[in-house]
């Protein structure tokens, strides 16, 4: 492969097995939260189980989530110098807070799981709720710097000197909100369905209307209530920032939607490809207007197309497949769960079909992979700079040799942590099943359930 191409694809490979972990290890204290607060409010102990061993698969997940984000940090000095140099003069702040939204993530991750049984249930709730902050913010922060490659401000650029460096405006840079507001929305939805998909996988297994089938099913219907709040407003963000590649990226927007003639009243390209060559959409399905009123809240909005920019600006053209699989899953997890709450609660039915359980088992990878889609996505589409405008990937690229080696090297580490931590969340689980938590739970006599009364 080319350097370049060996650099990003290394990278990209790095980034695409972390964000499972990072992701999850998001979504996931949000719903230890809300299940340690239906347990204090309705003192249901299927609810503070849940809780514990959501807190058991976090931390497991975590014991990954912290190494491979050491190694994409390794990553980024070792393969983009020309980018770090940037980032070390100009945004580092994310990168210093960072340190301090782990360390309560931790503290209070602790506290929680070594010192429920000894602080009151306010205590508890309030020890979660900070696991949950320093997860997103976490998150939000490192997010942040992929927010200023697209949107940068706060330095000038001259002849490769940077000046006029003002740190807090390269923080607040103009999309900081909006992707903050994105990973946070998007984070706690994957959490969300990837509990459902485990809990219908789960019932599944048990007798209708057993104890363990009544504790899953339980689950179920609590992940998909989060699922459904928070893959709503996921869309709602989606649209500001779609708003926000108009204004900053056009031709990230133009490649996502396949568009070449600027125009107003611009069509939403759904489907097909983008056919470079003749320049056009193939066997996409058309919504007259849409994406003119996507773009500016109105019919009118002129929308520029890619044949306004020079060839070299473009992004590759597959992003359309990108953001159509990432928009497509975000609409078929929001209907779903809209449809199942709408099944149980205004129908009143008391199970769900056989057809339905297995789409909830989907529902889960596919919330995965409409993040890895989302992600790829945004860092794809930014090419070819690395900081849009002011720098290009082929000059933030490392010179070093031996790339192939180390890609296959660090291949063959995420196969070995992939299959390690899925051995170990298999080994735990069976080992300590939900029967066996269920009567330590009405014996009070493990951590967590000492202040069960």
């Amino acid at each position: 492969m080319d350097h370049l191409v060996t650099a990003r694809s290394m990278f990209g490979m790095t980034m695409g097995f972390h964000i499972i972990f990072a992701t999850i290890g998001v979504g996931l204290p949000l719903m230890m939260l809300v299940a340690e607060i239906l347990y204090q409010r309705k003192k249901d102990l299927d609810y503070v189980i849940m809780a514990k061993r959501w807190t058991k698969t976090f931390g497991i997940l975590l014991g990954v989530g912290i190494p491979t984000g050491t190694i994409a940090g390794l990553q980024l000095s070792l393969l983009w110098p020309g980018f770090m140099k940037v980032i070390g003069e100009v945004m580092a702040l994310p990168f210093q807070i960072e340190i301090y939204a782990f360390f309560i993530e931790a503290l209070f991750m602790s506290i929680y799981v070594y010192a429920a049984e000894r602080i009151p249930p306010w205590a508890r709730i309030i020890s979660l709720i900070l696991v949950a902050v320093g997860a997103l913010a976490s998150a939000i922060l490192i997010t942040n710097v992929h927010a200023f490659e697209g949107t940068p401000q706060g330095f000038n650029m001259n002849n490769g000197e940077i000046t006029d460096v003002d740190p807090w405006k390269a923080f607040f840079n103009p999309t900081f909100f909006v992707s903050a507001g994105h990973v946070a929305m998007s984070a706690y939805t994957t959490g969300a369905f990837v509990v459902a998909a485990v809990s219908a996988v789960k019932m599944m297994k048990q007798p209708f209307g057993s104890r363990i089938f009544q504790f899953h099913q339980k689950a179920l219907v609590l992940s998909l209530a989060v699922g459904a709040v928070f893959s709503l407003l996921t869309a709602l963000n989606g649209h500001e920032s779609a708003q926000k590649l108009y204004e900053y990226q056009p031709e990230k927007l133009a490649a996502a939607e396949g568009l070449f003639e600027t125009q107003s009243h611009a069509p939403l390209a759904i489907g097909g490809y983008t056919d470079k060559e003749n320049k056009e959409m193939v066997g996409a399905i058309e919504i007259p207007w849409a994406l003119s009123f996507l773009a500016g809240n109105s019919f009118d909005t002129v929308v520029t197309g890619l044949n306004d920019f020079p060839e070299e600006y473009w992004p590759p053209l597959y992003i359309h497949t990108l953001f159509n699989a990432m928009v497509g899953i975000g609409s078929f997890l929001i209907l779903l769960s809209f449809a199942s709450l709408a099944w149980k609660y205004l129908l009143k039915k008391e199970r769900f079909p056989k057809f339905l359980m297995w789409i909830f088992v989907a529902s889960g990878p596919l919330a995965i992979l409409s993040i890895e889609c989302g992600w790829i996505f945004a860092c794809t589409g930014r090419q070819p700079w690395t900081i849009y405008r002011k720098l290009s990937t082929a000059d933030s690229v490392t010179t070093s040799g031996n790339l192939p080696l180390l890609f296959f090297s660090f291949m063959i580490v995420y196969i070995i942590l992939g299959v390690t931590v899925s051995l170990v969340l298999i080994y735990y689980f069976r080992k300590n099943t939900v029967l066996k938590d269920l009567n330590a739970a009405k014996e009070k006599e493990i951590p967590l359930f000492g202040s069960n009364s």
